[in-house]
């Protein structure tokens, strides 16, 4: 599984793209044939609270599955995200077996 993380508009330090990969490559046991993963991370108006903003596009056989969430943390908003991709794979790979 090939993991791209990308932070626009500013450079994410060594420890928060360690934990990124960390939770992300958690994925692999809920769907095992998971290609690709992009993570994008940005800072929506800088003054306020929310507003952290992660994005995650997991590459699976024939499609894509994204998600979206905004958090005080990015650490916060990888774990959302992380936790409803879980979600998405399943219902995916339940519409696989159904085939």
């Amino acid at each position: 599984m090939e993991i791209k993380i990308q932070a626009i508009h500013f450079d994410a330090t060594e420890q928060l793209r360690t934990f990124i990969e960390k939770k992300v490559t958690k994925l692999e046991k809920t769907f095992e044939d998971i290609q690709k993963v992009d993570v994008q991370l940005k800072v929506v108006k800088p003054a306020t609270a929310m507003n952290k903003e992660a994005s995650l596009t997991v590459g699976v056989p024939g499609q894509k599955l994204f998600v979206e969430k905004v958090c005080d943390t990015f650490e916060e908003s990888i774990d959302e995200c992380v936790d409803s991709m879980k979600v998405q794979l399943t219902k995916f790979k339940e519409k696989l077996r159904d085939r």
